[in-house]
């Protein structure tokens, strides 16, 4: 089965099975791997150092891969950099390189595709009040994004009216939120934040000062943070369960992704499981060999889109650790590949969606 890119970014979000997907995906990612190839030279020296032969046919196993944080090293692009309109930093603590991911129009725009497509599944096609648990600050470069600004834009374009929870000193607008909320008394609402910067700023501040939001019909997407949050002994129930304790919310789903495949998120189902939508795909791999684990097995996390254009992203070998769980039977009922991060590779720069936060 062959098709295009633009046909692949027509399918719902999770449509595709596995001898549909590999066999789109070996297509793709053979055309774009030399792409790549012949248009970013650091790339393809790499591949000849990696002793990888001309032309070669790729599949999902057996696509090159680069380290993620190659991104912190190298600038790597595969168009002219006139064409370049918007990069791209990852996060990471203070004092740590960032990666540099530079888009060119049509990269950012297939991403952005994508990435409707997904939230699509969870929100529904029309557009909701959007309540940002983080501060407007983080939008300031709008030439230079963080993962954290890049992300509260990106989600933005899945809301109506927007309002931000936190104010210039990351203090929590309480009654600028309670006004927000009572303008939309009744209507669904989109919560979007980063994992710490909520449980620091708005469920410990609720909780201590005594007061709850009543938000009973919201949905909340957060990601990222989750070693701060584990040093302070949260599980993932917990947050959720001292979010409903003080907001009402009860669809609190995580996601997992990167700056370095921006639009490519994966999903949290109901079932507590992370998907992978047809416009993306994992690989866990062992750490002896990089052969890729079995169901159930441990190891570190590849990712893989067809999405990236403007920069050799298709195929990264990320510093996450995880478990596949398995391909086409979730209970949820979505097609494709789900899995679970369990953590960080060990000696792996502790990078995290949050940023260089430190408050």
């Amino acid at each position: 089965m062959t098709i295009d890119l633009n046909t692949l970014l027509q399918f719902r979000a999770y449509s595709l099975p596995r001898p549909e997907k590999q066999a789109i995906y070996a297509s793709l990612l053979t055309q774009l791997t030399q792409f790549h190839r012949t248009r970013c030279p650091a790339y393809g020296r790499l591949l000849q150092a990696l002793g990888c032969p001309e032309h070669m046919e790729c599949t999902v196993e057996n696509t090159p891969m680069l380290p993620v944080s190659i991104f912190k090293e190298l600038e790597l692009l595969s168009v002219p950099e006139e064409e370049i309109f918007k990069t791209v930093t990852s996060s990471g603590t203070t004092g740590q390189q960032v990666s540099k991911i530079f888009l060119d129009a049509d990269t950012s725009a297939v991403q952005q595709r994508a990435l409707s497509g997904i939230m699509a599944d969870l929100l529904g096609e029309h557009r909701l009040p959007y309540l940002v648990l983080d501060s407007k600050r983080v939008l300031r470069d709008r030439a230079m994004f963080s993962a954290r600004g890049a992300g509260v834009l990106g989600f933005s374009v899945f809301g109506s009216k927007t309002c931000y929870a936190l104010d210039e000193h990351m203090e929590l607008d309480l009654d600028g939120v309670r006004a927000f909320l009572e303008a939309h008394q009744g209507e669904p609402i989109f919560l979007f934040g980063f994992t710490y910067i909520i449980w620091r700023h708005v469920i410990r501040v609720l909780e201590e000062r005594g007061e709850t939001l009543s938000i009973p019909k919201g949905i909340l997407l957060h990601g990222g943070g989750w070693k701060k949050l584990a040093n302070e002994a949260v599980s993932p129930q917990e947050f959720k369960a001292r979010i409903h304790a003080v907001t009402g919310i009860e669809q609190v789903r995580n996601y997992y992704g990167m700056a370095e495949q921006t639009g490519c998120i994966y999903l949290e189902c109901p079932q507590g499981h992370l998907h992978a939508s047809i416009w993306s795909d994992v690989v866990v791999r062992r750490w002896r060999d990089y052969s890729p684990c079995d169901v159930g097995e441990p190891g570190l996390i590849q990712v893989l889109s067809p999405l990236p254009h403007s920069y050799p992203g298709h195929s990264l070998l990320t510093e996450d650790l995880g478990v596949l769980l398995g391909e086409d039977d979730c209970p949820c009922g979505r097609a494709g590949k789900y899995f679970q991060v369990t953590g960080r590779a060990p000696r792996a720069e502790v990078r995290g969606c949050s940023d260089t936060y430190e408050g």
